[in-house]
């Protein structure tokens, strides 16, 4: 590998590193990770920061305290607020759904009583579809803690055409009863692993 070539793919894996990490990244972490010592590694991002802004590249490097970070270049802010002003479209995962799901059909239900059904934690999937307008709260409980009740909004009824909760598909209890034993299965085959 030739000397030009071994820079590039240091430089990349720096790149990697800035962009994966999000925040600064301390000196000493950068040099170990690309195998070479602080003041090297400092020249070489430093190379790096004067490229981008002669190249008057979109990112740049700027270094905090023995750290660098790699950000938006200020040039290209009014572009970015013209995109960043666009409304978002809204993606529903699966673990959305489910949890939408469980909302639509026992609100009004707590936090905990999502988890206890889920199996697992709910707090990003319930913040989530408040932030899309799709779930809010609906009251508190008059328990300990007086923990925040969960139902759908009128934004759901929209989305998802339908006028009423009455609306909602009934769930054949059969069905219910089919889905209750596959889920059984596959936790009983996730533990199995």
């Amino acid at each position: 590998m030739n000397k030009n070539s071994e820079i590039e793919k240091t430089e990349s894996a720096i790149e990697a590193i800035l962009f994966t990490m999000g925040n600064s990244v301390e000196i000493g972490k950068i040099a170990t990770a690309i195998d070479h010592d602080e003041d090297t590694t400092r020249k070489i991002i430093h190379n790096m920061m004067d490229r981008y802004s002669e190249q008057h590249r979109g990112i740049k490097i700027v270094e905090l305290d023995n750290a660098f970070q790699m950000c938006t270049n200020p040039e290209y802010y009014e572009q970015l607020i013209k995109v960043a002003s666009q409304p978002k479209k809204q993606v529903l995962t699966d673990v959305l759904l489910e949890t939408l799901s469980i909302i639509a059909y026992k609100q009004p239900i707590t936090r905990i009583e999502i988890e206890k059904i889920r199996g697992v934690k709910c707090d990003h999937a319930v913040n989530k579809l408040v932030e899309y307008n799709l779930v809010m709260e609906v009251g508190r409980l008059d328990a300990p803690g007086r923990p925040i009740l969960f139902g759908t909004s009128e934004e759901f009824l929209r989305q998802f055409g339908i006028s009423s909760l009455e609306d909602l598909p009934i769930i054949n209890k059969a069905k219910e009863e089919e889905f209750k034993l596959e889920a059984e299965e596959e936790a009983q085959l996730k533990l199995d692993i």
